[in-house]
């Protein structure tokens, strides 16, 4: 079955309290390395046929993201993408 990712961030300019607290206890598992920490979210679709790619940017534009504070990027999921277990 195809398979869209749609990634949503908040925009740079829009502060990331989740990211700071993340960034901010890092230090405590002793990571220093890291500047920051933006926290957003991947949604997957699965398509019974061919999806269309410019729909689900419109999809993503009116229901999965908030334009105004946040930036999405929409993609075919590779077949060599494999997910990282936790």
């Amino acid at each position: 079955m195809p398979r869209v990712v749609v990634d949503v961030m908040l925009k740079p300019e829009i502060l990331d309290p989740q990211g700071q607290a993340v960034a901010n206890a890092l230090p405590s598992l002793g990571v220093d390395d890291v500047a920051s920490v933006r926290i957003g979210r991947r949604i997957e679709l699965e398509f019974t046929g061919e999806p269309d790619l410019d729909r689900v940017r419109e999809l993503a534009d009116k229901l999965l993201a908030n334009p105004v504070i946040e930036d999405f990027t929409v993609r075919l999921a590779g077949a060599d993408e494999s997910a990282v277990p936790s």
